[in-house]
């Protein structure tokens, strides 16, 4: 059998020859985050894409991130290692639920979390990232607003703007933020870890947001990580705490995920020979209708011009 050298010589032959970049989201498995050209969130990565000049781009994270890279991308083959990695948030809310509640309540906007299916964002008025949500929302007009598929980022967003946001559905949510760091596993860390900082996700529960020393999406808990002396918790799935040894060496040991067993089992369906063999043969190819890719490019470009 062929060892991991082996098996990342192989690759990066490939990427050569095939003029291919590899993306890793931030939760994806240690190897294939070491494969990886750019690792960073879904958008970020997506626009990355278009930066590179790559022919080939081979996107190591959940559906919706592969076919978010093929709509800012549609000139280029965008290949997702393990098609059954799928996200459980974004599976929550259907197109057509979008459609019925603009007819329900029709002059409140609607803005989706990138985490939801590409035919779900065409039915939006904004899309937005953990990151963005709280800036877009608060510069719009209006004091409802529709969000989801997240119950949890809806409720943050409503607490630091002050504004009324409906969740979409009412009940969406991540599996791994919502029962794996939970108040019992951040409050445990964090008495097992006297004087740590706890950074919390936004997708995380009210009650575990309210004992967070910040909160931010995986980019901005990186980037949380340099103002802080001394141990950091990281309420989020467990493979940004990865990502956060390897950007911040000499504090590898200081770097805690709340809990490690909190682990997005959807994310970690890529391996390293998935995506040597997304490469050898060519898939599986990532294909959005042209139609849909332009009115998903269209609320994406609408939504980046409110928050600049």
């Amino acid at each position: 059998m062929r060892g991991v050298e082996g098996l990342v010589s192989e690759v990066e032959a490939l990427k050569r020859r095939l003029r291919a970049v590899i993306l890793a989201h931030n939760y994806q498995l240690p190897e294939v985050q070491d494969i990886a050209d750019f690792v960073g969130d879904s958008l970020g990565l997506a626009r990355k894409a278009v930066e590179s000049g790559a022919d080939v781009i081979v996107f190591a994270g959940v559906s919706f991130m592969a076919e978010m890279a093929a709509v800012l991308n549609p000139d280029k083959v965008v290949l997702h290692p393990n098609p059954c990695a799928g996200c459980p948030l974004a599976n929550y809310l259907s197109p057509q639920r979008v459609r019925e509640v603009r007819s329900e309540i029709p002059n409140t906007p609607i803005v989706l979390y990138v985490n939801s299916l590409t035919r779900a964002k065409v039915e939006a008025d904004y899309v937005v990232t953990s990151a963005s949500a709280a800036k877009l929302i608060s510069r719009l007009g209006e004091e409802v607003v529709v969000f989801g598929p997240d119950r949890n980022l809806a409720d943050h967003v409503s607490t630091v703007t002050g504004k009324h946001v409906l969740p979409l559905p009412p009940h969406g949510h991540c599996p791994v933020h919502e029962y794996l760091l939970n108040e019992y596993y951040v409050a445990k860390a964090l008495a097992e870890n006297p004087g740590a900082k706890l950074i919390a996700h936004p997708e995380t529960p009210r009650k575990v947001r309210a004992i967070a020393h910040a909160i931010g999406s995986t980019s901005q808990m990186l980037e949380k990580i340099k103002g802080i002396n001394g141990k950091v918790i990281l309420a989020t799935e467990e493979g940004l705490t990865y990502r956060a040894r390897k950007l911040y060496p000499s504090r590898a040991k200081e770097i805690i995920p709340a809990n490690p067993l909190a682990v997005c089992v959807d994310m970690k369906k890529i391996t390293l020979m998935d995506v040597l063999r997304s490469l050898k043969l060519m898939k599986h190819r990532v294909r959005v209708d042209p139609e849909v890719a332009r009115r998903a490019r269209e609320v994406i470009e609408r939504s980046l011009e409110i928050i600049k």
